[in-house]
């Protein structure tokens, strides 16, 4: 599992790879959470890009930052997933829900 996370701007962005599943989706909550609030950005890109498998704890990551941004008036853009990420996110609606068509690949 990677998570690295750096500020751009008034964006706060997350670099993940590897596998996200139970096991390391609560240790990457923390880290966004506590950078989110240390940051008080405005919005939150998640880049998949190196995202090899995720399970429903990563849906549920990324559900759980959508409601945290969508409560202070910010916005979550998801980048470039690989196909059998995208999948899921198509699968589990999230996609829909999280910046209709701003999904980058």
């Amino acid at each position: 599992m990677k998570c690295e996370i750096e500020q751009v701007g008034g964006s706060l962005v997350v670099k993940l790879g590897g596998e996200i599943d139970q096991h390391c989706a609560e240790e990457i909550r923390g880290d966004i959470d506590r950078e989110l609030d240390i940051k008080k950005s405005s919005s939150l890109i998640i880049d998949l890009g190196e995202v090899e498998f995720m399970d429903s704890s990563g849906l549920g990551l990324i559900m759980g930052r959508y409601k945290k941004m969508a409560s202070r008036g910010g916005t979550v853009m998801l980048a470039r997933p690989k196909p059998n990420v995208d999948r899921l996110l198509e699968m589990s609606g999230i996609k829909k829900l999280i910046g209709r068509n701003k999904t980058k690949e």
